[in-house]
């Protein structure tokens, strides 16, 4: 896979001004009272050697750490500095928050912006679409509508049919006249009633008595042709849809609000709109219903609006931004909205505590608009926020937080101890008794999955470990700063240090090719894979991502973050969303997302998987008519993006798709999705 080298320029430079940061953190948090002028200094001795982007690798002397960056030496803080609120704070030297260029702003209680901006697409009132069908077969032998869009006023003529059957009922209607029969006339009348014969017809039919062998049919109301599925020629039925006529008079307009913020919206409220198409153009309109679910994929609620367009400037499908006035008053707890982090765990500030101290916590948020968002519980009125440089100061925090206010007692040392999880190792050190591993959730910690480095308790046999070995287990807290493996099982049964003696193993086949495949290598190499997003960072270009494995980097399943390649849109991205994703490790062995197949919501096309062929990634599809590209219903073969997981393609399988057409002409699946059950 080739990648364009300005691409990841962005991402690269950030790594490097984040790793330049750290080492500035490392020195100065970690020895706030540091003075290279100072005598005191001059006699100090590092405790250890750290590296500055992975806090787990310790050295007892200066050195390189895996990524090639200098060891930062780590003193002994001392007693001073600004309050201790457990784990997790840090103090910072004066002149550093200066450096550093932190900011922070004051939790208050304040009443958040009442609206709601969405978008929308503008649709027909369906209280004023009529559907045109036949009442009789026949064949149509002239038609006077030639497109769909052309306007059409009431009473126009739209198409002159031959049908044998109004012929006969007019038959019996002469009869019935020719013999004076009152009850015959009013049934033969009643039955070409009954066929949608126009009124007219019937009474010259019965001043004349002349049989019209072809009978002309009129539009019901004015407005513009939708739909139109007959063509002069055509032979219909009944139950055939021939077209449909919509009044643009007044227009609806589909619009989506998050699941958050559901619970603001009623039928009524006031809304306004704007479309791209009239800019300085504004409509006033309201809510004229909510839909009673969600939906299943984007998890959002569907709201209906109503407007008039008197004028028709309002088109069906046209783009419109929405505005919903929720009239809220209630005053709230709310922080900068950039002083949030979210994660896929949870969501959390950092608070400024006197003195230069800082301490990560947990928040749970509610309403979020352009700026603020509301707290619901975590912190308290008139506390101080970081709202600048908070993403490195929580990255310090966390290593060792509980996310938890200062809790009197004992309770911070409460919960778990140990747990289990699977992983797979991609690196043993004999010497120091670590081992690299690329581990799955532990959910006794609630601890997502990572790879980082752990300590190998001396109960375990480490001769036995091996790199590229998937295991499971048993990780727990120790005395030290590392969490530590204490037992391990293979295929669900413990390892018996006896069944592998050290003198048996054959080093020449120890492992040090199968450590090379986990090594970071020269080669760009990234797949595709669905991900399922858990926050959204537009500003610093990052998204949380849960996602499946990619074998060809090869990457296990794990939630974690992601920069965002500077040529991906993340405007359309939200909290919630599970779509194709792909995942790059470049040159410098940084994990980019550099493609994110978003789906349109008007493409999907409902079909059945006929057959696929894996190898040559293809697939047999029958399918409904395919409106984006203007394809009618059909069977036939189509290729298949990178972004479609095959996996999900069994032969009979119901699901809905979307195609496009690339630039070479071929049609392309570029989302596939299982068909929900009715």
């Amino acid at each position: 896979m080739n990648i364009n080298e300005n691409k990841f320029v962005k991402p690269i430079l950030s790594a490097v001004v984040g790793a330049a940061l750290t080492i500035v953190v490392y020195t100065f948090m970690l020895d706030p009272g540091s003075d290279a002028g100072s005598a005191d200094d001059g006699e100090r001795k590092p405790l250890y050697w750290v590296a500055p982007m992975d806090a787990n690798y310790r050295r007892d002397q200066p050195g390189l750490s895996p990524m090639g960056m200098e060891l930062v030496p780590v003193y002994d803080e001392g007693a001073g500095g600004g309050p201790d609120e457990g784990p997790g704070t840090i103090r910072i030297s004066p002149d550093v928050v200066n450096n550093l260029g932190v900011r922070t702003a004051t939790a208050q209680r304040k009443v958040m912006s009442s609206v709601i901006r969405t978008v929308g697409y503008v649709k027909y009132d369906e209280d004023q679409l009529v559907h045109i069908h036949p009442r009789v077969e026949g064949w149509i032998e002239r038609l006077y509508v030639k497109a769909t869009g052309d306007p059409v006023e009431e009473g126009a003529p739209l198409y002159e049919i031959y049908s044998p059957t109004l012929v006969n009922a007019q038959e019996e209607l002469v009869v019935a006249l020719g013999r004076n029969n009152s009850q015959l006339i009013k049934a033969s009348e009643d039955r070409l009633r009954a066929l949608q014969l126009p009124s007219n017809a019937i009474a010259v039919l019965k001043e004349t008595k002349q049989i019209q062998q072809t009978v002309t049919f009129y539009a019901p109301q004015s407005g513009v042709v939708d739909n139109l599925m007959i063509r002069q020629g055509f032979f219909v039925k009944p139950g055939n849809s021939m077209m449909s006529i919509g009044n643009l008079d007044q227009v609806w307009v589909e619009a989506e609000v998050f699941e958050s913020q559901a619970a603001y919206v009623s039928e009524g409220i006031p809304v306004s709109m704007t479309v791209d198409y009239l800019p300085g153009e504004k409509w006033v309109g309201e809510v004229d219903y909510v839909q009673p679910t969600l939906d299943a994929m984007t998890r959002t609620m569907k709201v209906r609006l109503r407007f008039d367009n008197e004028n028709g400037a309002l088109k069906p499908n046209m783009f419109a931004q929405v505005e919903l006035d929720t009239q809220q008053n209630d005053e709230s707890l709310i922080v900068p909205k950039d002083a949030v982090i979210r994660t896929g765990d949870n969501d959390r500030v950092v608070l400024a505590l006197d003195e230069g101290s800082f301490k990560s916590v947990a928040v749970n948020v509610g309403r979020v608009d352009d700026q603020y968002s509301e707290i619901l519980s975590g912190i308290s009125a008139g506390e101080r926020v970081v709202i600048s440089a908070q993403f490195l100061l929580d990255s310090e925090s966390s290593k060792s937080s509980d996310f938890k206010r200062m809790d009197h007692g004992d309770q911070m040392n409460d919960g778990p101890t140990s747990g289990w999880t699977s992983g797979t190792i991609n690196e043993v050190n004999l010497e120091d008794r670590t081992i690299n591993l690329s581990h799955e959730r532990i959910e006794a910690f609630d601890m997502m999955g990572m790879t980082m480095n752990f300590v190998v308790d001396d109960s375990v046999n480490i001769n036995t470990l091996k790199a590229g070995m998937t295991l499971e287990l048993e990780v727990s807290k120790g005395d030290g700063p590392m969490l530590e493996i204490t037992d391990t099982k293979i295929n669900n049964q413990e390892m018996d240090p006896g069944e592998m003696s050290h003198g048996e193993m054959d080093h020449a086949a120890m492992g040090h090719d199968m450590a090379g495949e986990m090594e970071m290598t020269s080669d760009v190499k990234g797949g595709w894979t669905t991900g399922k997003i858990n926050s959204v960072s537009a500003e610093h270009r990052k998204i949380n991502v849960s996602h499946g494995a990619i074998k060809e980097i090869p990457m296990s399943a794990m939630t974690m973050d992601f920069s965002v390649a500077d040529d991906v849109e993340m405007t359309a991205l939200h909290e919630g969303m599970e779509l194709p994703i792909e995942i790059t490790l470049t040159e410098e062995s940084q994990l980019v997302i550099t493609d994110i197949a978003v789906a349109d919501p008007t493409k999907w096309t409902n079909a059945t998987v006929n057959s696929v062929n894996v190898e040559k990634r293809t697939a047999n599809f029958t399918h409904e008519a395919i409106n984006n590209i203007g394809m009618m219903g059909m069977t036939m073969d189509f290729k298949l993006a990178p972004s479609v997981d095959v996996s999900i393609l069994q032969n009979s399988a119901a699901v809905q798709f979307i195609v496009e057409m690339p630039r070479d002409g071929v049609f392309e699946v570029t989302h596939v999705k299982l068909a929900e059950k009715e």
